[in-house]
């Protein structure tokens, strides 16, 4: 599955160098630039680390690798059923590490069909910093004119004349757009891409304080998390830090766009949201091939058991209220699966479902010599050229418990209100705050006119690319940027 250097969104568990294995290594045709690093993948890579080893082995050795573009190849190693492993080169991979994204608006679009029937461009959420943003340019704003030509979805739908307008147009910088922002009011203006765009995995850390919403006695963490990267732990600690202060014991996590990350986060996210009597209990427990467990102890089951940690600033909290969607994956089920069985009723979902996504993989760098990989871990990398996803493990919880392949149905399902900033009268927001206070969920907001969307019937349109529509666990890619 090929990902290209532009946007920069890993969805992986953990990092570990391969082992060198060279067994059997076929010869290296010189013409074939790519050619050792075939080599690497399928010896280092496939025939050690993937998951699904024994049902490829035999069919992979036969593939000749010079026959195909390297992340065709990548492709071919697969096995059948394989829907999340994946391959990026080097600008990709330093781009998510680093955090900064080169050649971007800073915003992600979405259209609010399945509930609404709304194909409006529409800001799921845009970034500190977009170019977009002294616009006014807020979540809820509809994308309507791109150098001055229609793309809004009007009373002649969105059609492909206007998709061909947006996939033309929209990532030519600079470029005019018109915005109908989320108060109604438009807004045209010229603006040039970001050339460097600094992102953080917190979108919004915020404390609902009582008296902001009716009934409301006590104080409400808000904490939107959008990737679990190892780098940027401080973004949990900082945020759960403001929690604690402000005496949070109900929060609501929002993960429905965040395609999961790296463990390391996930791990340092549990021991705030865990209650007190899970400390030193399992919350993963990972699977791997038996080839692999048969090279080293280190991957045998009883050694891959993932523990929660004991931190002195846990939440202990009294009600955890997530809020998922079809982004929302890997990392970011491990965690709900994993809280499950030590918060039951005090912990609930509220949202779509999500992606499904029941495995995890380990970040394979090639080159991928010790030395390069001494030097990847220092923030060194001049020698990279590829990283390699392919999924390597199966995660269970404490009892057994599997992520579901289709997703985790949620304990309350609504639409994603993409008319509201994330706030009280966002709806997926609102209906937590509402249970909290009343014990009860509220009725599912209107479909019609008057309610929200600009029309209130829609017979068919066209789609853009959503995060959702990719394998990456729910994240996205375009070829030139975009979020």
């Amino acid at each position: 599955m090929k990902v290209n250097s532009g946007l920069c969104v890993l969805a992986l568990l953990a990092a570990l160098p391969a082992l060198m294995l060279l067994q059997g290594c076929p010869r290296i045709d010189p013409d074939d630039p790519d050619a050792a690093a075939k080599q690497y993948l399928r010896k280092n890579c496939m025939d050690v680390y993937y998951y699904w080893r024994d049902d490829v082995l035999n069919r992979n050795a036969k593939l000749d690798a010079s026959s195909y573009d390297i992340y065709d190849y990548f492709d071919a190693l697969l096995y059948k059923q394989d829907r999340w492993s994946w391959m990026c080169d080097k600008a990709y991979y330093v781009s998510d590490e680093t955090g900064v994204v080169s050649g971007t608006w800073g915003v992600s679009l979405g259209q609010a069909v399945e509930y609404y029937g709304d194909y409006g461009l529409r800001v799921r959420y845009i970034y500190p910093g977009s170019p977009f943003e002294p616009y006014g340019v807020t979540r809820g704003a509809v994308l309507t004119r791109i150098n001055g030509q229609n793309v809004e979805d009007d009373e002649n739908g969105f059609t492909n004349e206007k998709l061909k307008i947006y996939q033309e147009q929209y990532f030519t910088s600079p470029q005019t757009f018109t915005f109908r922002l989320a108060d109604g009011r438009d807004t045209t203006f010229t603006t040039s891409m970001a050339s460097s765009l600094s992102t953080r995995t917190s979108l919004v850390t915020r404390v609902f304080q009582p008296g902001e919403f009716a009934g409301l006695t006590v104080p409400v963490g808000y904490f939107h998390y959008l990737a679990f990267k190892s780098n940027f732990l401080d973004d949990i600690s900082k945020a759960m830090d403001t929690f604690r202060a402000a005496g949070v014991r109900n929060l609501i996590v929002d993960l429905r766009y965040n395609g999961g990350g790296d463990s390391r986060a996930s791990d340092t996210l549990m021991t705030y949201l865990a209650p007190r009597e899970a400390v030193g209990k399992a919350y993963v427990v990972r699977k791997h091939n038996s080839y692999l467990a048969s090279l080293d102890d280190a991957f045998k089951d009883e050694n891959n058991t993932y523990n929660i940690g004991a931190n002195a600033g846990g939440l202990d909290l009294d009600r955890l209220y997530f809020i998922t969607g079809p982004g929302t994956a890997s990392a970011s089920e491990m965690v709900i699966n994993g809280l499950k069985p030590y918060l039951g009723d005090r912990m609930q979902m509220v949202g779509d479902t999500t992606y499904g996504k029941p495995n995890g993989m380990y970040v394979l760098l090639y080159p991928g010599k010790n030395s390069d990989y001494e030097a990847y871990d220092k923030g060194d990398y001049a020698n990279l050229q590829w990283a390699f996803l392919p999924i390597a493990f199966f995660n269970e919880n404490s009892r057994g418990e599997s992520i579901p392949w289709d997703g985790f149905v949620p304990d309350h399902y609504r639409p994603d209100d993409l008319f509201h900033d994330f706030g009280i009268e966002e709806s997926d927001i609102k209906a937590c705050l509402t249970h909290l206070v009343t014990g009860a969920w509220p009725a599912l907001p209107a479909k019609s006119a008057t309610a929200l969307s600009t029309k209130a019937e829609y017979k068919s349109g066209y789609r853009v690319d959503t995060e959702e529509d990719s394998p990456h666990y729910g994240r996205y890619w375009v070829k030139k940027a975009g979020f």
